[in-house]
């Protein structure tokens, strides 16, 4: 049996009116970092027992399998599915893919257990690219962001500028970080990375 929460989201993105300053601090750059925003991507926690049943059963539903590495991403498509703890989980997929992922979801956990909360009126994405992108990271994440420690396909809950988030290495070439941020650190959040990224303005 699965349980769902749904969170209401506002039409607005977190970071509509820092869209300009983020377009012009990639430009002036001169291709150093490229900053953006996400906006609205679903976004699933899905907690279940990952020996259970319901685990290879969802897996195979979405197309894409829960992975059990800690603090990896397996990504299939659009669909990219976060390691969060033993039994939880952060599905990522494109905006508005949220009821038919739970449906799914919920469909192939069939009686087995299932906690399915949609968080993605909770958080934004920032999207962090660039050659200089791991360092500019490195200024406010503990975390060691050298390729042969956190690579593509590394995800973890971490803090950069003081603010909680989870950062993702994508798989795709030249993809960078994805920044996952609470909604309402993201004008925050932001202002800090535009700042750190001064140093790479021309």
């Amino acid at each position: 049996m699965a349980d769902t929460t749904t969170l209401l989201r506002s039409p607005v993105s977190p970071l509509s009116d820092a869209a300009d300053r983020l377009a012009a601090a990639t430009r002036t750059s001169g291709g150093a970092v490229r900053l953006a925003e996400l906006p609205f991507l679903a976004q699933l926690n899905v907690r279940l027992d990952a020996k259970g049943a319901a685990a290879d059963a969802v897996g195979l539903a979405l197309g894409v399998p829960l992975p059990v590495t800690p603090n990896t991403a397996v990504r299939a498509g659009e669909l990219v599915a976060l390691w969060l703890g033993p039994d939880e989980w952060l599905l990522v997929g494109p905006p508005g893919a949220e009821r038919d992922l739970e449906g799914r979801i919920r469909e192939a956990a069939g009686d087995e257990p299932v906690s399915v909360t949609d968080v993605s009126a909770q958080r934004t994405t920032l999207l962090v690219t660039g050659p200089s992108a791991r360092d500019l990271l490195a200024h406010g994440c503990a975390l060691d962001l050298h390729p042969r420690a956190f690579g593509p396909g590394h995800c973890a809950q971490t803090t950069l500028g003081r603010t909680q988030v989870v950062l993702v290495a994508r798989d795709e070439p030249r993809a960078g970080f994805w920044v996952l941020v609470r909604s309402s650190f993201a004008g925050y959040l932001t202002d800090w990375l535009l700042d750190a990224a001064t140093e790479y303005i021309a």
